[in-house]
């Protein structure tokens, strides 16, 4: 099919040749007939893509506009036939860009997935494509490596990073006999595993699957323009058809229409749309199309993902828990002196959090891949680490947060843990999100239910769902019902890639967040900013209300211009220039859209103190 912008070139060619033939060279008729030929394709074009519309179970005002250029066509009224088209094929090319979608083909997605692995046989490692690993296969997993395909460990123990896909936050630890995902990242000792799974079966690439699949089943959504088609189209034709039988003259009916043209249906609100997303733009958010816009403004639901995107994402100590006859601090200080030479993310975390106070030197530093770290700090021989490697002695103590544990000159000294800190701005989103009109408020996370519940609690959302794989969250955003749609997905991760494809409206937290859930999403928050999720529904309802206006001033006075006509004072050619002023109003009230302006239901978000950890 040939692209509407291809389409407003050639006919803005097919005038500059008429006009050169018919003033230029004096070829009246030759001048008609390039632009009746051209006008006659354009309307069988449109024809046809009319009839695969209603096919398709929709409509729009692609009858009127044939009808019109045909019925000047048919009585001689080329030059007004030829204005009525560019005016359409240049509405339609608006169209296309406010509707332009960013790159969806998963591009990012695919470069990050594991390409190679490393084959065990006969005592030698031999790399091999990811897709020649075959069931039963052993496999050697070293350090910062993805996980190429599903399997379980057969050899070592090492802590791995599953938020990618699953959400959860901490790292988890992998011992011989556990199963491993393919798309985790392995900590710092290698592991070697047994191949349970070929590459296409995968986790990482039924993610792939899974947004290939949505994306390839877009959800229905009636523009805002074809909402008014139906009416707007018989009114035109029930005045246009009692002009003719009144005055028993063709001209009139030509005449009705070509002020009737839907001109102000296509470019009203478009331009309102591209205006919106420009809007968004300059506050840090990217609205790919603007249907999202549409979507937004009337949005029953929002669904979000828990880690990254109600959380920070970042694990930040949460509590240090001396033994009898040590402190505190000092439990601290020689933990973080100890590690702050390690790269590994509980490491980062403490000596980031003892950050206020001068660390001391660590000498004799050994770090036992897997299981800790000893030093001597302050004449102190310290360690830092896992239980069984700080001290095999003392029973494990149930926990829900991720641990390490220290030792002090060989005694155990205590232990110091970890949480996923919520946003500040968290709580005061989601109560603007209840003010703006969303029912019903829900969080989808791979994490565990106890943790989720807690922040679910501390933010105010309305429904939990937690321990769920991305093929779970899938099934739960459709299981919304009808009236509590269209329902928004806001993520970040990997994991979140499929939700953002099939909810209504995908938004992604982009800032800090995957670029394979940046593309998938309709909608990409530029800054760690949740409560940006707000502004974008605000501004998508002041773009709507906007553009409905826009089209509602386009109808009143195309209404106007009809009746005018009926009685034969407004000839065809002008009553196609009276249009432009149509358009010409039409298209500066929608271009209010563009601008932050006293009134606008923009308003900033607040942190609220009381649901900050």
């Amino acid at each position: 099919m040939m692209r509407h912008y291809y389409k407003l070139t050639l006919t803005v060619s097919v005038g500059v040749i008429a006009l050169i033939l018919q003033f230029g060279f004096h070829q009246q008729l030759a001048a008609q007939l390039i632009i009746t030929l051209w006008g006659s394709i354009m309307a069988l074009s449109m024809l046809v893509e009319m009839v695969k519309t209603l096919k398709s179970g929709k409509y729009g005002v692609d009858l009127l506009a044939i009808t019109a250029i045909v019925a000047t066509l048919a009585v001689s009224e080329y030059w007004a036939g030829l204005v009525v088209l560019i005016m359409l094929t240049g509405g339609d090319s608006l169209e296309d860009y406010a509707a332009k979608r960013a790159n969806t083909d998963l591009k990012a997605l695919l470069d990050n997935s594991p390409r190679t692995a490393h084959r065990l046989a006969a005592g030698q490692l031999q790399d091999i494509a990811v897709e020649a690993a075959k069931v039963g296969d052993q496999l050697v997993v070293k350090p910062s490596e993805l996980v190429p395909v599903d399997g379980h460990v057969i050899e070592g123990t090492a802590l791995f990073d599953e938020s990618s896909l699953t959400g959860e936050s901490k790292p988890v630890e992998k011992k011989v006999g556990d199963d491993v995902m393919s798309g985790a990242v392995n900590g710092d000792s290698a592991v070697t595993m047994i191949v349970d799974k070929v590459a296409a079966d995968s986790q990482y690439q039924q993610l792939v699957k899974l947004v290939q699949e949505s994306e390839a089943q877009p959800a229905k959504f009636v523009r805002l323009a074809d909402r008014y088609a139906v009416p707007f189209t018989l009114v035109a034709y029930v005045i246009a058809g009692v002009a003719w039988a009144l005055s028993g003259d063709p001209h009139r009916f030509a005449e009705v229409l070509v002020v009737a043209s839907p001109c102000p249906l296509i470019l009203a609100a478009p331009v309102a749309l591209v205006s919106g997303m420009s809007r968004t733009s300059r506050n840090g958010i990217v609205v790919k199309t603007g249907d999202m816009l549409e979507k937004m403004s009337t949005a029953k639901s929002a669904a979000f993902d828990k880690t990254g995107t109600i959380t920070s994402g970042q694990l930040n100590v949460s509590q240090i828990v001396p033994q009898t006859g040590f402190e505190a601090a000092q439990v601290m200080h020689l933990a973080a002196s100890a590690e702050q030479n390690s790269s590994h993310i509980l490491a980062r975390s403490i000596v980031k959090y003892a950050n206020d106070t001068p660390l001391s030197p660590a000498e004799d530093l050994a770090e036992v891949t897997g299981n800790g770290v000893t030093a001597t700090v302050d004449g102190h021989a310290v360690k830092v680490g896992k239980l069984n490697f700080v001290d095999p002695d003392t029973p494990r103590q149930p926990l829900d947060q991720t641990a390490i544990y220290v030792a002090i000159d060989g005694t155990y000294a205590g232990y110091i843990t970890f949480i996923d800190n919520v946003r500040p701005e968290a709580a005061a989103t989601l109560q603007a999100l209840h003010a703006e009109g969303v029912k019903n408020v829900m969080m989808l996370t791979g994490d565990q239910r106890a943790i989720a519940d807690k922040i679910a609690e501390k933010v105010g959302i309305d429904t939990v769902q937690a321990d769920l794989l991305p093929a779970d969250k899938i099934e739960n955003l459709k299981k919304v019902p009808a009236e509590l749609r269209p329902v928004i997905m806001v993520g970040d991760g990997v994991n979140d890639a499929p939700s953002l494809a099939v909810a209504d409206v995908g938004i992604a937290m982009g800032a800090h967040g995957s670029t394979a859930a940046s593309e998938s999403a309709d909608v990409v928050i530029l800054k760690d900013d949740l409560s940006r999720v707000v502004t974008a529904i605000q501004i998508a309802k002041d773009t709507m209300q906007v553009a409905k206006q826009s089209v509602w001033i386009g109808i009143a006075i195309c209404t106007i211009l009809m009746l005018i006509a009926s009685t034969g004072i407004v000839p065809a050619l002008f009553g196609a220039m009276l249009q432009e002023v149509v358009d010409t109003v039409s298209i500066l009230w929608a271009l209010r859209a563009l601008r932050d302006r006293p009134g606008s239901t923009v308003k900033p978000i607040k942190p609220t103190p009381a649901h900050q950890n």
